[in-house]
């Protein structure tokens, strides 16, 4: 059976949005287990049996060295320039596919909350896609079709990791595949640099990821620094979060940059470089929508028990605009949508589906309520590779106590625990 067009794929994803948005409007006032039960109903019918077939029908992954990066926006007046920068740095632009999953407000629009808790009309959302295909630089591009876009309309936003779900689909093939955030400045390369630190990672399937620096650092003079590796994790306390992985503790823990990247244990969803064959060994789960914490924990283990080994950048080859007070968030409109308040409830208990995934006891099979969130859990599972259990006493994390116990490798810049052949790589460094 040939690969669906990408004709195909855009045009299905948009009007599957558009009919969970008609059902969600029936359950305007259902608590967050009566829209969580209207997601799950309407996904195991239509998006579940598509997804599996989607996947059994990919695009065969070119050898032509293309580049696939994956930009979710959401109502981000940074976007346009991400999108510029993107190509304008490119050492290869006409290698390089950029794929957006743009939720923009186009009426009816409200602010962020402002000073004194204000919330305000605005106008309409900047439409990236657009602005950059009708510029100068973007025309080109666009005509040539290395630009692709999925349009979401704000009401209709299931928040980042749905988000990054839909951008995985707009990949057709491209060699290599990339995602960062919609608010990323460029080095001049980045995307070779990039291509070219992946291959000098020592393991078969490497992954290269961190939390990249402040776009207020000067990357290009910081060209022969190490970069900065996520080390840190904790079990997030407030109730919000619901007791889900954190990572925090990205600094910058090397004296000189290593020859080959760094060994880590996370990977953030704000710079993540792999080849692209990770799209079918380990596709993102469409039973997530509405989270916000936990995609970065749940996408580390995955990759890592299918054999994917994590490694930080040797040098930062983007940045990222951290300050965004007052800003529109996607759980405004969640609020909008439905009722105020049912935001936290609702990714709480969706959560659950990624903490039975890492062992919470708590989350266990016979625990879980409501048992839809366990639906096909085991299709976009823990891989087979390597066992979980080996992953979790290599980072330090205890998911029935909840205690975080310091490993140092990350931090002293060595290989984890069964990875000790590769430590010659790094003395001296």
């Amino acid at each position: 059976v040939p690969p669906m067009s990408l004709e195909e794929i855009t045009s299905y994803l948009t009007e599957w949005i558009h009919t969970l948005h008609d059902v969600l409007l029936q359950n305007k006032q259902a608590t967050h287990e009566g829209i969580w039960k209207a997601y799950h109903d309407l996904t195991v019918k239509t998006l579940y049996p598509w997804d599996r077939q989607y996947l059994q029908r990919m695009p065969q992954r070119r050898t032509d060295e293309s580049v696939f990066l994956s930009v979710a926006t959401y109502r981000d007046e940074n976007c346009l320039n991400t999108v510029k920068g993107a190509f304008e740095k490119a050492k290869y632009p006409e290698k390089l596919t950029i794929g957006i999953v743009q939720q923009n407000c186009v009426e009816n629009c409200k602010s962020g909350v402002l000073e004194g808790g204000k919330i305000e009309d605005v106008p309409p959302d900047e439409d990236c896609h657009q602005v950059f295909c009708e510029s100068e630089l973007g025309k080109p591009h666009c005509e040539d079709g290395r630009v692709r876009a999925l349009h979401i309309n704000e009401p209709e936003s299931l928040g980042p990791y749905a988000a990054r779900y839909f951008a995985s689909k707009l990949w057709y093939g491209e060699s290599w595949f990339m995602q960062v955030d919609a608010h990323m400045t460029f080095v001049q390369d980045w995307d070779a640099i990039s291509i070219e630190m992946l291959k000098k990672a020592p393991a078969d399937k490497p992954v290269l990821s961190h939390y990249p620096p402040s776009h207020q650092q000067d990357l290009e003079a910081k060209a022969d620094k190490p970069a900065s590796r996520l080390c840190g994790p904790i079990f997030a306390t407030s109730d919000l979060e619901a007791q889900v992985v954190r990572l925090e503790g990205a600094s910058n823990y090397d004296n000189k940059q290593a020859p080959v990247p760094r060994f880590a244990p996370f990977t953030a969803a704000g710079y993540f470089v792999a080849h692209s064959d990770f799209l079918r060994e380990v596709p993102f789960d469409p039973f997530l929508p509405w989270i916000f914490m936990g995609e970065e924990i749940i996408m580390s283990t995955r990759l890592w028990t299918a054999g994917y080994t994590i490694f930080s950048p040797t040098r930062s080859v983007v940045g990222h605009i951290y300050v965004r007070r007052h800003k529109p968030k996607f759980w405004e409109s969640v609020h909008r949508a439905f009722t105020f308040g049912v935001f936290n409830p609702l990714q709480a208990m969706i959560l659950g589906r990624v903490k039975h995934q890492l062992g919470y006891p708590e989350c266990s099979t016979d625990m879980m309520k409501p048992k839809s969130l366990l639906t096909a859990v085991e299709q976009y599972g823990m891989g087979t590779e390597r066992p979980l259990e080996d992953y979790l006493a290599a980072v330090g994390l205890n998911t029935t106590t909840k205690v975080v116990t310091y490993t140092g490798w990350c931090e002293n810049g060595t290989p984890p625990p069964g990875f000790e052949e590769y430590a010659h790589l790094y003395e001296g460094y």
